[in-house]
Parts: C-alpha cells; sequence; structure tokens
C-alpha cells in the first residue's frame, strides 16, 4: 500500500510539521471584534450595570461581533465626562444627567440619534414617553435615550391622618384642599406638622409650574415676579404659619424623606427614590402616595422630570455600534427587568401598562403615580439652558429665607430677581 507524501517524512519531522500548522492556526486573527466603551457612575449603580450588560446586552451584541467594555466612575462622574470628551478620550455610549445635559447637546459633544432611530426596529422616538424624549432633544435633534426617570409625588403617614381623624391626601386635592387636611393633622399638636417644605426648587418648582409659570420666556428670561410665581411661592412658604409645613432642619433632617420618618410630619414631596429609604429606615411605617395637588385655578397639576439618558459620543470611533449597545441597554426587556427589581421607572411608554403596576402592594402603587407623573399636568424636565445649578440658587436661598423667618415673601423675591438678572445677563 502506498504511503502519502506525508508518510515518507520521518516520525520526528512530521511532528515538528503538524506542530508548526497548529501554531499557525493559532496565529490567525481571530473573528473580527470592535469594542464598544460604556460608562456610567459608580456606588450601587455598578452591579446594576454589569447585571444588565450580562443578561441583556451581551447576548445581543456579542453575535454581532461587538465586545462590551464597562468602566463605572467612582467619583466626580460629571466632571470625568466634560473632561474626558475634552481630551478626545471619553467612551462611545455614557449616562447624560438631564441636569448637565444641554451644555453637551450645545457644544456638539453628544451625536443626534434620529437617523439611528430611523433605521432601527427595536428604538424608535414613539417608544419613549414624549416628555422625556424631550428632555435630551434641542432643534428637534435627539441626543440620549432615557434609561429610566422620576417624577415628584406626594408621600404621606397614614397613622398620623388616622390618628387626627383626617382623610387621606387624594388625587382630586387641590391645593386648598391638601392645606386644609395638613392643618389638621397639625392640630394634633405643637411636635406635628403638615408638609415638609424643603427650601429647593426641586421641590416647589412643581407648584410654580401647575400655575402655568414658565422658567424661561421667549427671550430666555427669568421673571420670579410673575404674579403666578408669586402665588405659588407664597402658598408654599405661608404654610408655615400654623405648622401646616415645616423646613426639614426644623426636625433635625436634611429633606423631606427624613422629615417623614420623625413621625411628626405627615407629608413629604419627593420621587420613588425615598421608596428605598423608607423601606430600610422606617420599615413598619404606613405610608400612601398621590399625585401633587392641582392648582385651584388652572386646575392642572405641576411636575418635574429627573432623568438620565444613554448617549454616544460624538466623537467614537465606533457610533454604529455603540448604537446596538444603546439598543439593548434601554431594550423592553432590560426595562421590565429593572422595573421588576424596583430600580428605576421605565422610558418606555408602553410599560406604563405593565403587570408590575397591577401589584396591590405599596411601592408598586407609589412608583405607578411616580410614572404616570411624567405626562400629567405642566411638567418640565429638571434642566435650565446652560446655567445648572446656578439658576435655582436665586430661588432656593429664597426660600431658605423665609422658611426659616429671615425675611419676608416680597423682599425675598426682590432680592431673588436681581440675582437671577445678574446671572442670565452674563
Amino acid at each position: 500500500m502506498q504511503c502519502g507524501r506525508l508518510g515518507r517524512f520521518s516520525r520526528p519531522f512530521k511532528a515538528s510539521f503538524v506542530a508548526l500548522i497548529i501554531a499557525a492556526l493559532v496565529a490567525l486573527p481571530a473573528a473580527a471584534q470592535t469594542t464598544v466603551r460604556v460608562s456610567g457612575w459608580g456606588g450601587t449603580d455598578i452591579a446594576i450595570v454589569e447585571e444588565l450588560i450580562e443578561r441583556f446586552v451581551k447576548p445581543a451584541v456579542e453575535p454581532l461581533g461587538i465586545n462590551v467594555v464597562y468602566e463605572p466612575i467612582a467619583d466626580a462622574y460629571d466632571t470625568y465626562i466634560v473632561n474626558a470628551l475634552s481630551a478626545g478620550t471619553a467612551p462611545d455610549v455614557f449616562y447624560v444627567d438631564i441636569f448637565w445635559a444641554e451644555g453637551l447637546m450645545r457644544a456638539g459633544q453628544l451625536e443626534p440619534l434620529n437617523d439611528y432611530m430611523a433605521k432601527s426596529d427595536v428604538l424608535k422616538a414613539e417608544h419613549i414617553i414624549p416628555e422625556l424624549l424631550a428632555a435630551f432633544t434641542l432643534d428637534g435633534k435627539i441626543y440620549g435615550i432615557p434609561k429610566d426617570f422620576n417624577t415628584l409625588a406626594l408621600f404621606y403617614n397614614k397613622d398620623l391622618f388616622d390618628l387626627a381623624g383626617v382623610p387621606y391626601p387624594d388625587e382630586n386635592d387641590d391645593w386648598n384642599t391638601l392645606a386644609d387636611k395638613l392643618s389638621r393633622v397639625a392640630a394634633l399638636g405643637p411636635d406635628f406638622y403638615g408638609l415638609a417644605l424643603q427650601p429647593e426648587y426641586a421641590r416647589f418648582g412643581a407648584f410654580a409650574l401647575a400655575t402655568g409659570w414658565q422658567p424661561f420666556d421667549e427671550n430666555g428670561r427669568t421673571n420670579l415676579l410673575d404674579p403666578r410665581f408669586v402665588e405659588a411661592f407664597k402658598w408654599y412658604t405661608g404654610l408655615v404659619a400654623n405648622r401646616s409645613g415645616v423646613h426639614p432642619q426644623d426636625v433635625g433632617q436634611g429633606w423631606g424623606g427624613g422629615a417623614l420618618t420623625t413621625e411628626q410630619v405627615a407629608a413629604a414631596v419627593e420621587g420613588a427614590w425615598i421608596l428605598g429609604f423608607l423601606r430600610d429606615s422606617a420599615p413598619n411605617m404606613e405610608y400612601g402616595a398621590v399625585p401633587l395637588p392641582k392648582h385651584p385655578g388652572t386646575g392642572e397639576r405641576g411636575n418635574i422630570i429627573f432623568t438620565v439618558s444613554w448617549s454616544i459620543n460624538a466623537r467614537s470611533q465606533v457610533k454604529e455600534e455603540a448604537f446596538k449597545v444603546l439598543e439593548a441597554l434601554t431594550s423592553p426587556e432590560a426595562q421590565q427587568w429593572v422595573l421588576e427589581r424596583g430600580l428605576a421607572l421605565p422610558s418606555r411608554a408602553a410599560l406604563v401598562d405593565n403587570p408590575y403596576f397591577a401589584q396591590p402592594d405599596r411601592e408598586a402603587q407609589a412608583n405607578l403615580i411616580v410614572f404616570k407623573g411624567a405626562s400629567d399636568g405642566y411638567v418640565e424636565p429638571f434642566k435650565f439652558l446652560n446655567y445648572g445649578g446656578d439658576w435655582m440658587a436665586p430661588i432656593n436661598d429664597a426660600l431658605g429665607a423665609v422658611l426659616l423667618g429671615e425675611m419676608d415673601a416680597d423682599t425675598a423675591l426682590r432680592e431673588a430677581q436681581q440675582r437671577m438678572d445678574a446671572l442670565l445677563a452674563r
């Protein structure tokens, strides 16, 4: 029997030849892969995003030859992103907080997503709650997909209302009926109060918006002496007169959630972020949640949207692949998983009918109230052109001064307007 040509070589040579072939095969490049860098903030978010990527992103994009590298930033995330974008070292996909998004949008540092979404089967503009998408839209261009969001609701201690024999706050309350209920709870005694009045636009602003007032007019100016704003300001700060409201620091707390846990304060204006806090800090408290009260004149509620997007670096070299990752991060399956774990509220409009919200437990019902707040009444995103926190400072200081009895409302508003004018004139 004639041997093959390889059979004519000696055994040692044959082994060497086979080894060379194997080495050559090993040296061949693997199937081409594209790396997409993803970044967000640190803390508890790390474990959540890691699991999100493992469960939903990698299975969707790895078959497409996309490798996802997650790079959480522990401290000063916004500073990191701004500096990295300037240096050309920013990740491909990253968190953008609505509070400072506009500066990045106007600077051209975020990739417009309209064309990508037009070609996508799973992520189109109509899939996202319009008010959320509008928060990341500038001059018709969409610069981010909200990953989740929060709005404000009225959280209240049922036990205090029961003790006072007062009906619970409900969705039909306006400012007057709610103030009446709060004053009746406060009448329990000198150690009891109605609403936690944080001296912050981030809470008070919802009431100003309910009047129809807008943070900026068509010329980009802010009028704090507008009668509508003045009405909201005086109503809010005026609640302290008969203990229908109280500055949280007057009960030894720094925010509304903490004030509620003292069992001295009947209600607080907060978002769904309070739920985990109450679960840990006041597990035995019987609480409820309802929409914010309506303005008695407009018949509308006001609210503020707090949200963060996944956005794409305008200088990314792998934009198509980055959008595939963004699709997976905000997919219905990913948002369903986040919702069911009580981690955040989904930005997809279809999830309003999610079975989770039909559950009778108080956290699910509170989340539903907060979810619906995004499209109920006069709702504005928590952003102030490119002024950021500087825009809120005059309002916050005026609120604090009046609530602490250091200044009357008219004087505080005049001083706040002067500071606002100086800021906007820069």
